[in-house]
């Protein structure tokens, strides 16, 4: 079977994007153009951001329908993680909290991606 292993996310700027997670993964994009931009993070998994305006074919939908899911070391990391993007200025749609599978918060992108922090409690599928 296939493992997933790239996300593209429909974006209205690739350069404004591009600048945005370079600076909030700690990471330079592999690949830079006007309609596409492409990170290479750990274990080679792969995040693109490409032009709403140029990806054939169309789509049909924007940010918010699905979840960009980062996790973290522990439940201090999600603390942290959160202090440090509100103070960068991202949206967040829900503070520090524990929930079922553990210690979460959720942000917004400039495009409106959902991005949750998360840590598993022990025993959480995660």
């Amino acid at each position: 079977m296939a493992t997933p292993n790239f996300v593209i996310l429909y974006v209205d700027s690739p350069e404004r994007s591009g600048a945005f997670y370079a600076s909030l993964l700690g990471s330079e994009p592999v690949e830079t153009s006007p309609t596409f931009v492409m990170f290479v993070l750990d274990k080679g998994f792969k995040l693109g951001l490409w032009s709403r305006h140029t990806v054939e074919p169309a789509a049909a939908a924007a940010g918010g329908g699905g979840e960009l899911v980062l996790a973290v070391e522990n439940a201090p990391s999600v603390d942290a993680t959160h202090s440090d993007w509100a103070k960068r200025g991202l949206k967040i749609l829900q503070t520090p909290t524990d929930m079922d599978f553990g210690r979460t918060f959720v942000a917004l992108d400039p495009d409106n991606h959902r991005l949750r922090v998360y840590w598993p409690f022990e025993g959480a599928q995660g």
